[in-house]
């Protein structure tokens, strides 16, 4: 098994996807409207970018800012489609308003998956009890990383949490991949390395001219660089 971390850019349409994969990119987040932290692209954007890159895409199923799920039926019809458009790979996650995890949202969003394999979000970092979702989604089909910093505040407050979680990596509850991302820098790089932890994902750090300008293939490949 290659010892290889994981870089994960978010891409929100071709441009982004083409120049991600170009500096090195292993896998890419689709979303839309940064503006809300990244809502579902249109199925039309994700059959462009899968048409254009070869590597995994994970597809935001967000219909609206926050952590709540919203309507449900309409998260399950959006997933529907993208699954038939040849979506494999998801990225979800929603909260009661009493920072619970909405288990019943995302029993009916993950039955819709069939199967695939999916990442639960920074939601986690506004949970009232991280330990407690973590063991309340631990037999959830197809959950196979949680994207978190530790903290809401981003990776520099969150260090001491994502290196305590990365130990207890055998516990129930804690068998999914860690995927670090929210305020990332490269200067947390060594420090997270060394924790064990081995996925990283980066939005603004592969924008360095702001989420107004497409990625940087050059961002992306410092990046991949200083995870080799």
């Amino acid at each position: 098994m290659s010892n290889r971390a994981l870089l994960e850019v978010i891409a929100l349409d071709v441009e982004d996807a083409v120049a991600a994969q170009a500096g090195g990119a292993d896998r890419l987040e689709l979303v839309t409207d940064m503006a809300a932290d990244g809502l579902t692209p249109p199925r039309e954007t994700f059959a462009a970018i899968r048409a254009a890159v070869e590597i995994p895409l994970r597809v935001m199923l967000r219909r609206t800012d926050g952590f709540a799920a919203g309507d449900v039926s309409d998260l399950v019809r959006v997933a529907r489609e993208l699954r038939a458009e040849g979506a494999q790979e998801f990225v979800l996650g929603f909260l009661h308003a009493d920072g619970t995890p909405d288990l019943a949202a995302v029993e009916a969003v993950v039955a819709e998956l069939d199967g695939c394999r999916w990442t639960f979000h920074r939601a986690i970092d506004r949970a009232a009890d991280r330990d407690q979702l973590r063991k309340a989604l631990a037999d959830v089909p197809g959950l196979d990383t949680y994207l978190t910093a530790g903290s809401p505040e981003g990776v520099e407050a969150g260090l001491p949490v994502l290196l305590a979680e990365a130990a207890r990596g055998g516990e129930p509850g804690y068998g999914a991949r860690i995927l670090v991302g929210g305020g990332l820098t490269l200067a947390h790089l060594p420090v997270l390395r060394a924790g064990g932890i081995d996925a990283f994902h980066i939005g603004g750090a592969a924008r360095p001219s702001g989420w107004g300008r497409p990625v940087s293939a050059e961002a992306v490949a410092d990046w991949r660089a200083a995870l080799s």
